[in-house]
């Protein structure tokens, strides 16, 4: 991808899947009007995969999309190995194959390994399948370490692809894809990096605070809840820096991921935060705000870290 027709930002529909992650259910006549103002803002980059939502996010996406000609917008989907039957000879095949009905589409522009399950397998079998085809989308890889994403450029190599991108959790409160090397290692590689949870899903937005708490029983209320109070410490850094960029609070977490060079994915389920996303990306922050919001950040000594993850050092 990164040419002049991708937006700098991708909009996330994981919350789109009503799977319980963020503790409430939309339906397609709430985010319609989302749709159409990130595709009227030219935010046409959505990411989603079957597992959110075991296809919901996936059918919700393309009930919208159905109307627009192909060339209008693009598509990261994911292959995730816990949604695959493993003993199917044509695993990858039938995955992709069942991706691209439920979306009505014929390719997809970025195509991912979820995660490390049974790796390097899926790697290999993804590329097998891909070597030689046109329709081949960019390949990345999510929730891989240092070692892991080299090895699964090496291996599509093998059959002449290569690695296009990586997707992992990074934020002002989760630098490890930083610490480890692995950003560095995108950019002198021409890779690019996708960075998501940028916003702590919702908890570095100013939403949130003691006072007012993620909705219970939600997957994000358990994980960020009970360090609210630590959190507020960093959205009132981050309250100070967009009022003197005179724009919202939600926009300076993902304007940081810009500035380091990542492609931030922004998970859109109101207008207002197609509209934060839109004006992120002419947020430009200073050398010396960035090194004030990550020290405020490291000195809050926050675990961010989520059950799907391994530690990328």
């Amino acid at each position: 991808m990164n040419d002049e027709k991708d937006p700098k930002i991708v909009l996330g529909a994981w919350a789109w899947g009503n799977d319980g992650t963020f503790g409430h259910g939309l339906a397609a006549d709430e985010l319609r009007p989302v749709f159409d103002a990130a595709m009227n803002t030219g935010l046409n980059l959505w990411d989603t995969a079957y597992v959110y939502g075991m296809g919901e996010s996936e059918r919700m996406l393309a009930g919208f999309l159905k109307y627009l000609p192909r060339e209008y917008y693009r598509v990261s989907d994911k292959l995730t190995p816990q949604c695959m039957d493993a003993s199917s000879k044509t695993a990858v095949a039938d995955m992709y194959e069942m991706q691209l009905h439920t979306m009505g589409i014929d390719h997809f522009d970025v195509y991912w390994v979820h995660n490390t399950m049974d790796a390097p397998r899926w790697i290999g079998e993804l590329a097998a399948f891909f070597e030689g085809r046109e329709d081949a989308p960019v390949i990345g890889v999510s929730n891989h370490n240092l070692a892991e994403v080299k090895q699964a450029d090496a291996i599509l190599r093998e059959h002449g692809l290569r690695l296009g991108a990586v997707q992992n959790h990074f934020s002002l409160i989760n630098r490890s894809s930083e610490d480890s090397g692995i950003l560095d290692w995108c950019h002198q590689n021409d890779v690019e990096f996708w960075s998501y949870m940028v916003l702590e899903q919702g908890a570095l937005s100013g939403k949130y605070d003691t006072s007012h708490p993620m909705p219970e029983g939600s997957a994000r209320a358990q994980k960020y809840n009970p360090v609210l109070d630590r959190l507020e410490t960093l959205n009132a850094e981050l309250a100070k820096v967009a009022e003197a960029h005179g724009v919202g609070l939600a926009q300076i977490p993902v304007a940081w991921a810009i500035a380091k060079g990542t492609r931030p994915i922004v998970g859109v389920t109101k207008e207002s935060h197609v509209t934060d996303a839109a004006n992120a990306s002419s947020v430009a922050l200073s050398a010396d705000e960035m090194r004030e919001l990550e020290k405020v950040a490291d000195s809050l000594g926050i675990n961010a870290v989520r059950a799907w993850e391994k530690k990328m050092y």
